[in-house]
């Protein structure tokens, strides 16, 4: 056999080997990002959970009829009234009541709801705000959450989505 192609047929057999190798090392450094990524998420208060529909962000989200916010709330603590929550919660409600302009880009994402802890609805009807923390240098984990659009209902919560309060907001 000549040596041309002997070289040949032994680049031929190191290619699946080197294509092998390749993809293990992709599907391990992709594995390796995944895992970072989660634990960062849930190690940074400042993270959000949210899935960001870009093209709906900037879009004015009136107040809603009181009359109809209805339904059962089965993870959310019943019936809390602004008064009591912090300065910056009114501050929220105004700026969504004006459609922004919004301190964070991803004020008016759509919120997961991932943990379940909001009645199920489709994707879509729910959408979180940042409720500014003075002194923090980042998002913090007051967030406002409303639901349905024109918001039917409103959601707080102080610790990253842990729990929620109900808020009645007047029209």
């Amino acid at each position: 056999m000549s040596r041309r192609s002997r070289s040949r047929r032994q680049s031929g057999l190191r290619r699946p080997g080197l294509i092998t190798l390749v993809l293990a090392v992709l599907l391990a450094g992709w594995f390796i990002w995944q895992q970072r990524n989660e634990q960062g998420v849930a190690n940074q208060a400042e993270a959000p959970v949210v899935d960001t529909d870009r093209d709906t962000l900037s879009k004015p989200l009136p107040l809603p009829d009181p009359a109809s916010a209805s339904g059962s709330r089965p993870a959310a603590q019943p019936g809390t009234a602004t008064d009591g929550l912090p300065a910056e919660v009114g501050k929220t409600l105004d700026l969504i009541a004006r459609g922004g302009p919004f301190p964070h880009p991803q004020d008016g994402a759509v919120f997961g709801n991932r943990e379940k802890r909001l009645p199920a609805h489709p994707r879509g009807y729910y959408r979180e705000y940042t409720v500014q923390t003075p002194g923090l240098g980042h998002r913090g984990a007051r967030r406002i959450v409303t639901g349905g659009q024109p918001p039917e209902v409103y959601y707080y919560t102080d610790d990253h989505y842990d729990s929620f309060r109900t808020l009645q907001v007047p029209r």
